[in-house]
């Protein structure tokens, strides 16, 4: 095994060993089954945990793959330029024929555009008079008005004709989750980006988790980041929205920090909107008990990916020396981290851990979570 991993305390090596038991083929877990518990020096975990100090090196590593504030990305321009909406079935048409008012306004002066338009019917057709039923399914506005203009010369003589949509009913973006008002947003002759539906929709609630927005189109899921598109400026995770997809804001539940050991306070610190970094976490939780509390053994446990061949990364930071708190402030946190303050000696950590695993995330919040951890370490 790797220096770097021997360094690690001996009990948070056995807790490692007890992540990789969960991974290992071979064991059973059928009613009477036998599973064999190999010792956990045997272990090769150097091979399954990447171990990093908490470094200048780290942080200047950390630092360049921050995002950065990025303009629109040239396919979105593309598509806004281009943008030209399409009548479908349900949509109301006010066709105007100018020195017309018979074709014009047809059911009277005195209703709006859209109880006097044309609606379009399930079949993509409307009905105008002299023409009967033609089709418009999928067609602009200035589209339809070359085809009734060509379609009423027969008639008229020089028909001067427009064309424009009295009430937008066919086409519809869904935005769900933590906003103030979720609902059904049209799609109108005006571009509709993410920015533009979270703005309509009222913007995110106060438990939003603006880490995690999802776009839901055709059955395809796209992560993105509210937070990196609205406070970061990254404006290339912007997105032109359809017809059906679906913007979903996840909540903050369960998207906290986990503070275990020697702080004041332990239980799940809330993250939503912002970036926590290690200072700010252990500063929420009361600080390092000074009593019981071993500074130089401050980990931060990160797991990663199913599809990942490590089972987590483990970052390790001496804050004997309080400069290293420096270092602790520009380290940033990510939803379902674990920190956890060593006591000298490490107690019982193979019991906190086991309330963690699989998913390295805790019910609760930092106000209510001391006692839940007490009487574990």
């Amino acid at each position: 095994m790797s220096d770097t991993f021997m360094a690690i305390p001996r009990s948070l090596r056995a807790t490692l060993a007890s992540l990789a038991m969960l991974g290992l083929a071979g064991c059973a877990f059928a009613p009477g089954g036998h599973m064999n518990y190999p010792d956990v020096e045997s272990v090769d975990l150097a091979s399954m945990v990447d171990i990093e100090q908490i470094t200048p090196a780290l942080l200047q590593r950390i630092e360049r793959e921050r995002p950065t504030a990025q303009a629109r990305s040239e396919v979105l321009r593309r598509q806004i330029a281009d943008y030209d909406y399409q009548v479908g079935p349900g949509d109301i048409l006010s066709i105007i024929v100018y020195d017309h008012p018979e074709l014009t306004i047809p059911a009277g002066a005195e209703r709006s555009a859209a109880e006097a338009g044309n609606i379009i019917r399930p079949d993509g057709t409307i009905f105008y008079p002299f023409l009967g039923r033609i089709n418009v399914d999928g067609k602009s506005t200035d589209e339809i008005r070359v085809q009734l203009t060509r379609g009423l010369s027969a008639y008229l003589t020089d028909p001067q004709v427009d064309v424009f949509v009295a009430q937008y009913n066919s086409q519809k973006a869904y935005v769900t989750g933590a906003v103030d008002a979720p609902g059904a947003l049209p799609i109108t002759n005006l571009p509709l980006t993410i920015v533009d539906a979270i703005s309509a929709v009222g913007g995110p609630s106060g438990d939003a988790y603006w880490h995690e927005l999802t776009l839901i189109r055709e059955g395809q899921e796209e992560r993105l980041s509210l937070f990196g598109l609205l406070s970061e400026g990254d404006q290339s995770q912007n997105r032109l929205l359809r017809d059906g997809d679906q913007l979903h804001l996840a909540s903050a539940d369960n998207k906290g920090i986990a503070m275990l050991g020697q702080v004041i306070v332990t239980g799940n610190l809330p993250m939503n909107r912002e970036r926590l970094s290690l200072t700010d976490a252990l500063s929420r939780a009361g600080g390092i008990n000074e009593e019981r509390g071993d500074a130089t053994g401050i980990f931060v446990m990160r797991s990663q990916p199913v599809e990942s061949d490590k089972l987590a990364t483990v970052y390790q930071l001496d804050v004997s020396d309080a400069t290293a708190y420096m270092m602790a402030s520009r380290f940033p946190l990510k939803p379902n981290d674990v920190v956890y303050v060593t006591t000298a000696p490490l107690a019982r950590w193979n019991r906190v851990i086991t309330l963690i695993l699989p998913s390295l995330g805790l019910p609760g919040d930092i106000r209510g979570g001391r006692d839940s951890f007490e009487d574990l370490l």
